[in-house]
């Protein structure tokens, strides 16, 4: 389903979901009897209560992250200087305390806990900016690298991501304010994603981490095997030959990352991989493993800059042995392995 353009996103969905959340909440007793009655029908202890919580409280999450955006907008007089550095902190900040309640909720709600393991980006390169490389797999991993490098590592992300993300209106309002790039990717329009990507990671400071996701999906079966025809497609066996043998993750695209380190040359770069969400690829993973009872630990790998190959084969060369490395250690500790 195609866009609707930002004015008609802002006039009807932001103030939509304003009004549902009033809606749902004022109703919340009469939809919490339904789903408690239909609990011990349905497998799992109170599944049913448990998803309509974690749905109400992200659609009140989200308004009230519209109007305090909108707080923000009227202080920044009516979105003048909402570009200023002061107002890019405030929203930064903004950002950080919606994600710390969100993810206390969730690991209340689905019995979640996080583990970082690794070099991560406080202890990689103090004082240098980060390209940030994840893997995109299972329920809500982007978040949760955004939630790592805001709130644990003091970051400022600069995020790449799929311009359908903007039909969430509270996604929509904060990061097109932020430095990101919505992408719709289209084969007809490669350049121009490479220029947005080249231009979103000129000039990097110290505490920003440019964040992209090579695969530019989350990882199905059916993806994998669509992304390694389209490399043959190409004509580019070879790369296709090394994602059949990579089993848990995507064929990395590299056109984003060479883009982001001909912009930022002395960025570090940090590879990100998780495990913990893998199985669910589906709604009806999703409500299968509810409660989720899950431990995701999230694996960094650093890379000084001096160590970042420089030619463009060099560099596609490059991205593949890491991403081969990192299907390498989610093989191994997808099942609850140990996180070295």
């Amino acid at each position: 389903m195609p866009l609707p353009p930002r004015w008609l996103r802002r006039l009807l969905l932001a103030p939509g979901v304003v009004l549902l959340a009033i809606l749902v909440v004022t109703t919340l007793p009469v939809w919490a009897f339904a789903a408690l009655a239909l609990s011990p029908l349905v497998p799992g202890r109170l599944r049913p209560l448990r998803l309509l919580w974690i749905g109400c409280l992200y659609l009140v999450w989200d308004a009230a992250a519209l109007l305090a955006l909108f707080g923000l907008w009227l202080a920044s007089g009516f979105g003048a200087w909402k570009r200023t550095p002061t107002f890019q902190r405030a929203h930064y900040v903004l950002a950080g305390h919606f994600l710390r309640v969100f993810f206390w909720q969730a690991r209340w709600t689905l019995r979640l806990s996080i583990d970082v393991v690794g070099t991560d980006p406080d202890t990689a390169l103090p004082g240098r900016p980060e390209l940030v490389l994840c893997r995109h797999a299972g329920p809500g991993d982007s978040f949760i690298l955004i939630h790592a490098l805001v709130n644990w590592f003091h970051r400022e992300p600069r995020i790449v991501l799929k311009d359908s993300l903007q039909w969430d209106p509270a996604i929509d309002v904060l990061l097109n304010r932020l430095p990101s790039r919505f992408i719709a990717p289209r084969s007809d329009r490669q350049e121009s994603v490479t220029a947005q990507i080249r231009h979103l990671a000129t000039g990097l400071d110290d505490n920003d981490a440019f964040v992209i996701f090579p695969e530019g999906g989350n990882f199905t079966p059916r993806r994998r095997v669509r992304a390694i025809a389209r490399l043959r497609s190409l004509g580019l066996e070879r790369m296709a030959l090394r994602a059949e043998r990579m089993q848990h993750v995507l064929a990395p695209q590299p056109g984003g990352l060479l883009a982001a380190l001909d912009a930022a040359p002395d960025a570090g770069v940090i590879f990100v991989a998780h495990t913990g969400l893998d199985r669910m690829l589906t709604v009806a993973d999703i409500w299968r493993e509810l409660p989720m009872d899950k431990r995701i630990v999230m694996r960094f790998w650093s890379v000084p800059p001096e160590d970042v190959p420089t030619g463009k084969q060099e560099r596609i060369d490059w991205l593949f042995d890491w991403w081969a490395r990192i299907d390498e250690w989610i093989a191994a500790h997808r099942d609850g392995a140990g996180a070295a």
